[in-house]
């Protein structure tokens, strides 16, 4: 493995959670996790493990609840999809997906991605950007405009996503990809690999693996993706980013996406791409439709509050985020034990058990799913009723990464955080 890769892994850390002094609750479970006592880790406290001070972020002193949702300026779109210059079997699958309407990130970036182009988008996730640089790319290959290409994403999840919307796009085309990510066997990737796809889709550190190992030679695709390039800065990924982009080849076919482009981007952004169409697409704070809570421990038992929680009604499709692996564990083997169905996933995960859990609770066949913030970007689950912060957050950035997983789709979400 590269020394990129050892060194850039940096998701889960070594803290856990402790809950409130246990009230008497005879109905409730008397498991280990729920005798705990103690707080929850707050600003400045320090984990016990490794000595490492963990600060915690306090959303409870800027939070307001909504009671309807906030109005916003329906976008008309310039074009059609049945406008574009595309190829008619792409048009067609994008017909059995039911769009009709681009998006804004669709509707301003796929004729200049068509050109051939560099594009720089500025767009969350949830806006559509994926379909927004696929759609085109897939048509330029078809059309020999170019030859392969590589889409980098910050998560396994978010690369199996584009991966899942790859397919869709490309259905009878003749056209195949290779998912490049770690967590899985890295021999079956190689054999897809050897059959030369025209799209690799990966993160960076199995890419990196791969090319120390020879197996890809970076300087072979003529158009590069880098999406979500804010999250790969802040998972540490800025030195992976310019290995590649060091082995790429000079004249090519440069796509940028970002949530936000900062100063810290600007280098990246020089060096990867040639006179580019910057392209903002102005969209909703994500805390805007989500009626977001707090509620103070107190002497109640954490688990306790949260059961109480989880059998109310109007918690429909719940997603309870939790600082580290063991904490995740934990709290789902308590849960479980009180009836609850829950599902999982966390960095010691493998990419087959994260994938089903995310699938088991985005067909609806688990209502409760419990994740450390390797879920907080990159996931589109339209119908998540509650986002729940059972442990702080660590940053601000990272409470709205985690509240924007619900709200969406026009939908007043809401955001329930225990201090």
């Amino acid at each position: 493995m590269s020394n990129y890769s050892k060194s850039r892994r940096k998701t889960d850390k070594d803290s856990s959670y402790k809950s409130k002094d246990r009230r008497s609750r005879p109905k409730r479970s008397t498991s280990p996790l729920s005798k705990r006592k103690g707080s929850s880790p707050s600003r400045g406290s320090s984990s016990r493990r490794g000595k490492r001070t963990v600060s915690s972020f306090d959303p409870s002193f800027f939070m307001k609840e909504i009671e309807e949702q906030t109005a916003t300026h329906a976008y008309v779109p310039k074009n059609l999809f049945s406008d574009f210059a595309l190829e008619d079997l792409i048009k067609t699958n994008i017909e059995k997906k039911g769009y009709v309407a681009p998006t804004p990130i669709q509707d301003q970036t796929i004729p200049y991605i068509l050109e051939g182009r560099d594009v720089i988008g500025a767009a969350n996730t949830g806006t559509g950007k994926t379909a927004a640089f696929l759609i085109p790319l897939i048509h330029n290959v078809l059309m020999e405009k170019t030859s392969r290409v590589l889409i980098i994403a910050p998560t396994r999840e978010l690369a199996f996503q584009i991966r899942c919307e790859f397919k869709s796009f490309a259905a009878e085309t003749g056209l195949t990809s290779a998912l490049c990510i770690g967590g899985v066997n890295i021999n079956r990737q190689i054999q897809t690999l050897k059959s030369n796809p025209a799209f690799v889709i990966g993160t960076p550190g199995r890419l990196i693996d791969l090319g120390k190992s020879k197996i890809i030679n970076f300087r072979d695709y003529t158009s590069i993706v880098l999406d979500e390039v804010d999250r790969m800065l802040d998972m540490g990924f800025i030195q992976d980013i310019k290995y590649i982009i060091h082995k790429l080849p000079k004249k090519r076919h440069s796509l940028f996406f970002s949530a936000t482009v900062s100063k810290n981007l600007q280098d990246i952004m020089n060096s990867f791409l040639q006179n580019p169409i910057s392209i903002s697409v102005k969209t909703r704070q994500s805390a805007e439709n989500v009626n977001q809570k707090v509620i103070r421990i107190g002497q109640q038992d954490k688990v306790d509050l949260l059961h109480d929680l989880l059998i109310k009604p109007e918690f429909t499709k719940s997603l309870i985020f939790l600082r580290t692996k063991r904490s995740v564990d934990k709290l789902a083997k308590e849960l479980k034990s009180r009836g609850f169905v829950v599902a999982l996933i966390h960095g010691n995960k493998t990419q087959s058990q994260r994938g089903k859990a995310l699938l088991l609770f985005k067909t609806g066949k688990v209502t409760i799913l419990l994740a450390t913030d390797v879920v907080a970007r990159g996931i589109d689950i339209n119908d998540i009723s509650h986002v729940i912060n059972f442990d702080l957050p660590q940053t601000h950035d990272d409470y709205i990464h985690r509240i924007g997983r619900t709200g969406r789709a026009d939908k007043i979400g809401h955001a329930i955080t225990l201090v």
